[in-house]
């Protein structure tokens, strides 16, 4: 008997995290398989989950000889799964028992609804940046990049931008543009329509480019805030700070270029371009104060 739900899970040295989060898959329910996608993990998060599940059924590992990166192993799970839906989780979130039912009832709920995601939350029980989002137009983007969303108690039209955490959370599942990679849950007629994830992205983006072709094609997202879950955001990428952000920004040069470019003048593009660029020296200049003066675990 297939199962219902393939749970795709990328893991790149997520230490004990990895068997944490399976573990709390595991308890959601039965009709469903657990795939873990490792990018060549240089610790014991996969030794540590055999430890725990050796000989479950259930589950899963593929392992590959070298990091091919997040949409790359995303798609090689889906190619291996065998349910009727595909839920995506980063290796360090802790699902609540009824979080993928919910999810799922949501999406069954929903003829046109493709892509649904539920509401993620720091250690410190607050909403996680990302989790619902609205379109990035550059003009948002630049908004987010300079910091300028501060002005947005002078104009809330001009200077917001594509962040919606600062939003009153709803009470019931409500469509938006984007949710966050590190939790999506996608039927299998939705991916077939839509295709794969875009591999062009190493990491970063690649959840948002995704949204944007689901939107295309007519699928609907939608947020669901009854659906929990924990995610210490960065876990998997601690290691190495200045690659994961210069993989973000490249990839938000390539979503804004794949996306945008054909609509906006020239100068336009040039200046979300550099916006990019100054984001990413000041996130270097903040990760190498943050080693000299360093405060303790970061989950934002």
């Amino acid at each position: 008997m297939s199962p219902r739900i393939s749970v795709i899970i990328v893991n790149y040295n997520a230490g004990l995290e990895l068997t944490q989060c399976v573990q709390s898959v595991a308890e959601s329910g039965n009709n469903l398989e657990i795939v873990v996608v490792d990018n060549d993990s240089s610790d014991q998060s996969i030794q540590q989950l055999h430890e725990r599940y050796d000989g479950e059924k259930k589950l899963t590992v593929l392992q590959n000889d070298r990091n091919f990166g997040f949409a790359v192993a995303c798609n090689q799970g889906s190619r291996f799964a065998k349910g009727e839906f595909f839920l995506y989780l980063n290796p360090d979130c802790i699902v609540e028992p009824e979080t993928i039912s919910t999810l799922l009832h949501v999406l069954e709920s929903k003829d046109d609804a493709g892509m649904v995601g539920g509401l993620i939350l720091n250690h410190d029980g607050t909403e996680q940046r990302g989790c619902r989002r609205a379109i990035p137009t550059p003009w948002k983007s630049l908004v987010n990049s300079l910091g300028l969303r501060r002005l947005a108690r002078f104009n809330k039209k001009i200077f917001s931008d594509f962040r919606l955490d600062s939003v009153e959370l709803p009470a019931e599942p409500i469509e938006v543009d984007a949710i966050s990679g590190a939790c999506m849950l996608v039927s299998r007629k939705a991916f077939d329509d839509v295709g794969p994830m875009d591999e062009a992205y190493f990491l970063h983006c690649e959840d948002l480019d995704w949204c944007m072709r689901f939107g295309q094609q007519g699928w609907k997202i939608l947020f669901v805030p009854q659906a929990r879950l924990l995610h210490s955001k960065g876990s998997c990428s601690s290691s190495r700070p200045v690659f994961v952000e210069w993989s973000k920004h490249k990839g938000m040069v390539r979503f804004y270029r794949k996306f945008f470019a054909d609509n906006d003048s020239l100068p336009k593009f040039c200046l979300v371009w550099l916006g990019i660029w100054l984001r990413f020296c000041l996130s270097i200049v903040k990760i190498l104060l943050q080693k000299i003066f360093p405060t303790g675990r970061n989950c934002d």
